[in-house]
């Protein structure tokens, strides 16, 4: 749906709800991890980019210090008082604009009411960040309703305490970072440790794709903050031997082989999946900077093995469309994006092949699970920010 269609869908739409039309449009893209799994929460690299599917907001402000919520993409409407934000249980969706609210005027931000209507274009329970681009583009929303500004860091870093304090999530920087620092046509080299990014450039002669298993994800109180606790206790271990290793970033392959016998076997196994993923994303960056397109694709396979092996985060539905993407037409490589656990894989294929490689997919994977997957481009784009129509 073009941009222009879905102006109009919306602002319909809006007038249905509210009686009037909105007055301003914010947007946040979702992401895709091309490297780096679960190393953000570890402090990390990840090889990320914001990609052109997007949650928009249109509004209208108030006057009264309320927020009143409807969306597009699901049932109900959702309204709360300013100066009294609390949980909603009926309406979950809300509780990440909620969150972003609550920890802005924590901060000492003015907040302004505003009637809102949602409309995303991010698969929910992807793996492609539809929860961190909602958050951040109410951060846009708000900011923009009461006419102060944040730089896009400390707005992700805002966004990050939001869905770690107030819905409950306590996952790392990763996908707010990247919908808020997106760039369009690059890729960006983000250090979690420092919270900085390089922009990094992708040589032609590949593509990214986005195969999206339709095994959905619902990670809070699943197995991932296990998984966090599990590389919490690993480099809490090693810290006794090395004190400069305070997150699984600082140690090293060697230092972690040295002490195995100190680690429980599973602990040992995370551990050796991050350090060995961590490397991987600098070479990643650089096999797809210089066109070593047969290395990214080996690198990205080679992440796949250590995620359904030492990390144990792959489902069934993921090594089907695993096995469907290299069996294709120009496939180089695929892993799983996100947090695992299903969602969406990414391949890279040879470009020119998309469509080809989208029929092959298509049917093997169908043929394997009985699931209609949804295969498509994926293309990098500018991180969060107001629209002008």
């Amino acid at each position: 749906m073009q941009l222009s269609q879905r102006k109009a869908l919306i602002e319909k739409s809006f007038i249905e709800h509210y009686g009037a039309p909105p007055t301003l449009f914010v947007q946040a893209p979702g992401r895709v991890d091309l490297m780096g799994s679960h190393t953000d929460y570890n402090l990390g690299y990840v090889l990320t980019q914001a990609i052109d599917r997007n949650t928009l907001i249109a509004a209208r402000p108030r006057a009264d210090g309320v927020a009143r919520l409807a969306s597009l993409n699901v049932a109900g409407i959702s309204e709360f008082d300013l100066a009294n934000i609390e949980r909603d249980t009926i309406h979950p969706w809300s509780n990440y604009i909620r969150g972003v609210a609550d920890v802005l005027q924590k901060e000492g931000y003015p907040l302004a009411g505003f009637d809102g209507l949602i409309h995303s274009t991010i698969p929910f329970g992807s793996g492609l960040s539809s929860s961190a681009a909602l958050e951040v583009a109410a951060a846009v929303l708000f900011e923009s309703l009461a006419d102060w500004e944040i730089a896009p860091v400390r707005k992700a870093i805002l966004c990050q305490r939001a869905e770690n304090e107030f819905v409950g999530m306590n996952c790392g920087i990763l996908d707010q970072y990247s919908s808020a620092m997106g760039v369009s046509g690059s890729v960006i080299l983000l250090d979690c440790k420092a919270i900085t990014h390089e922009i990094r450039p992708i040589a032609p002669g590949v593509q990214v794709m986005i195969c999206d298993t339709k095994a959905k994800r619902a990670l809070t109180g699943s197995e991932y903050p296990e998984r966090r606790a599990q590389c919490e206790e690993g480099a809490r271990i090693l810290h006794r031997f090395y004190p400069e290793i305070h997150s699984l970033r600082d140690a090293s392959l060697d230092q972690l082989a040295a002490h195995q016998a100190d680690l429980p076997s599973v602990v040992y196994k995370r551990c050796q999946f991050i350090i060995e993923e961590n490397q991987r994303v600098l070479d990643m960056a650089d096999a797809l900077a210089a066109g070593r397109h047969e290395d990214a694709g080996r690198l990205a396979l080679e992440s796949f093995a250590g995620a359904r092996d030492l990390y144990e985060i792959v489902c069934i539905e993921m090594i089907a469309m695993k096995e469907a993407i290299i069996t294709a037409p120009g496939a180089l490589g695929t892993r799983g994006a996100g947090a695992g656990f299903g969602g969406c894989l990414v391949a890279f294929i040879e470009e020119g092949a998309q469509e080809a490689f989208a029929h092959h997919v298509f049917d093997s994977y169908v043929e394997q699970t009985h699931i209609e997957p949804e295969i498509y481009p994926a293309h990098a784009a500018a991180g969060a920010g107001v629209i002008q129509f």
